[in-house]
C-alpha cells in the first residue's frame, strides 16, 4: 500500500481542504488516518479508485451537479439588480 499526505493529495485532487474534509464525513471520500499523532495520510490506491469512480460517472451522465445558489438570497451583500 502506498499512502499519500496532504500536499500530494492537492496535487492529485483539486479541491479545498474544508471540501476534502467534509466530503470524508459524508463517506463520499476515502478516509484519511493517522500513521502518527501528527502525521496524516491517505490510501494512494483509494484516492486514484475514487477518481475514476468519478470520472466513469461524470462520462456517464450520472454525476450530480447542484443548481448555483440563488445570490438574491444573501443576507449579508445583497446583490443589485439592474432595475435598481
Amino acid at each position: 500500500m502506498r499512502t499519500i499526505r496532504r500536499p500530494q493529495l492537492r496535487e492529485i485532487v483539486p479541491l479545498s481542504d474544508t471540501t476534502i474534509y467534509e466530503m470524508e464525513q459524508r463517506g463520499e471520500f476515502p478516509r484519511r488516518f493517522n500513521l502518527s499523532p501528527r502525521c496524516v495520510v491517505w490510501d494512494l490506491e483509494e484516492v486514484e479508485a475514487w477518481i475514476e469512480e468519478r470520472r466513469n460517472a461524470s462520462n456517464a451522465g450520472k454525476s450530480e451537479s447542484r443548481p448555483a445558489p440563488n445570490v438574491r438570497l444573501r443576507k449579508t451583500r445583497p446583490v443589485k439588480s439592474d432595475r435598481e
